[in-house]
């Protein structure tokens, strides 16, 4: 089994691609976007065909896709992480309402985008399930359930399954029941990235590749070879942020890992189902998410070590061994036909976290300065919505997306080392253990509940 290199998305793609030229001194441009990963790209996309005359330039510290983007579990989800609460104080009801219908657009609209430029990323939207594997799980997706009933959210958004209605679209061992959301669609990660390249590319964006920038001040961005200089210079650096000049503390940097198996062979698939090729994620605590490949392969993701002091990130994207056993496990848990197939490839990639979990995008019109990112592992649709704002925002055209309750919020800061450390770390460590007191007693984990209450997640 291969561990790294960037993960199995790149490797199927032959590899990463020869890297584009760095910036070679200083510049100016109408529009400087720090981070060539889905948020930076479908920003530059939106701007440049709203306004070709726009000179629009991309910097990228490694190569176009070197984090999060490329290395994620393909789910373009329409969905926000974060409190509802958080989002309908800034907005009211309406506002929490027109963000919900903003994010269900999303996922349409990665498809339309995709297929206006022919690019080949095995979207499928094929919704989301997520299972009930224990009594405890499944009070909470019911309790889940009816707090969706009370905001507005209808069957057509979000739907009960019991045990054999999910059964009809995959067997998973043990599951109890589920809830189904058609909001989601499956793609293949590297593939929208490097498609979604290309169509910036053919645009006109010039992409700068093995090009840092060291600080962002009012319309410019620092490089080693020189200031670029922009009427708008867009943040979009998402788990990378903290290595920024004076942003150390804005975002943390959450590891997920993930494993994917050989094909699988027909016999299992029959055994398993999933024949529609649902998103497919489990009710814990500290979750896992899967899914069914366009080449019949199970990818499974999940938090390992879940984040590493003062903010450090990895370089080639290996997963610690006791992190792939974990997931070695769950696959055999939950797809038991399943667990003779070997892993092929194990990898792991930063998610950016906010200390509310609440992901933002704004634009400061006096600096210049302008930003989108937290998703907190829900970005591959979201970022696509936050470039379509910040198109508008920076464009100064006040819009529907312009006034969703996202729109210009600011989290506040996390802790200083060495106490963010201790409590991101403590905190999954005893999310691990509400799991465990879960699946012993059946019941809702009091201290499960009380952990989200403490980190912002609910």
């Amino acid at each position: 089994m291969r561990n790294g290199e960037l993960g199995f998305w790149w490797r199927s793609l032959g590899g990463v691609p020869d890297p584009r030229p760095p910036l070679d001194g200083p510049c100016e441009a109408d529009v400087a976007i720090v981070g060539a990963g889905y948020t930076g790209l479908w920003s530059a996309y939106y701007i440049k065909r709203a306004l070709p005359s726009l000179h629009v330039v991309v910097l990228e510290r490694e190569f176009a896709g070197y984090g999060a983007s490329a290395r994620n579990g393909g789910w373009a989800a329409g969905s926000l992480e974060g409190p509802a609460r958080v989002y309908e104080r800034r907005g009211g009801r309406a506002g929490l309402l027109a963000l919900r219908r903003a994010m269900f657009d999303t996922v349409d609209e990665v498809g339309r985008a995709l297929a206006a430029e022919g690019i080949e990323a095995d979207y499928l939207k094929s919704g989301q399930l997520e299972v009930a594997l224990n009594d405890a799980q499944a009070a909470r997706l019911r309790a889940g359930l009816a707090l969706a009933r009370e905001s507005g959210v209808g069957e057509r958004d979000l739907l009960a399954l019991d045990a054999g209605e999910l059964k009809a679209r995959v067997r998973v061992s043990g599951a109890r029941l589920a809830t189904f959301t058609p909001h989601v669609a499956r793609v293949h990660p590297a593939k929208l990235l490097v498609g979604l390249c290309s169509a910036v590319e053919r645009l006109g964006v010039i992409v700068y590749e093995r090009t840092g920038v060291r600080e962002l001040r009012p319309r410019e961005a620092l490089t080693p070879v020189g200031a670029v200089r922009a009427r708008w210079v867009i943040r979009a650096t998402e788990g990378y942020t903290p290595g920024l000049g004076g942003l150390k503390r804005a975002l943390a940097p959450v590891n997920s890992s993930m494993a994917i198996t050989e094909p699988l062979a027909p016999q299992i698939w029959e055994e398993i189902g999933w024949t529609a090729s649902e998103l497919l994620g489990d009710a814990a605590h500290v979750f896992v998410y899967l899914q069914r490949t366009a080449d019949g392969r199970i990818a499974i993701g999940g938090r390992g070590v879940p984040y590493r002091f003062a903010s450090r990130t990895d370089r080639s994207g290996e997963s610690a061994p006791a992190t792939v056993a974990t997931l070695a496990r769950k696959l055999a848990e939950m797809f038991p036909t399943a667990a003779p197939s070997a892993l092929d490839h194990a990898w792991s990639g930063v998610l950016g976290v906010p200390r509310d979990w609440c992901p933002s995008v704004g634009a400061d019109a006096d600096t210049g300065l302008a930003w989108a990112g937290g998703y907190a592992g829900l970005g591959v649709a979201a970022a696509n919505l936050a470039g379509r704002t910040l198109r508008d925002l920076v464009l100064e055209e006040p819009s529907e997306l312009t006034r969703l309750p996202w729109v210009g919020r600011q989290s506040r800061r996390w802790e200083p080392e060495p106490f963010r450390w201790a409590a991101i770390r403590g905190t999954y460590s005893l999310y691990r253990q509400a799991d465990r007191a879960e699946r012993r007693s059946g019941k809702p984990s009091r201290l499960g509940t009380l952990l989200d209450t403490l980190s912002g997640r609910r």
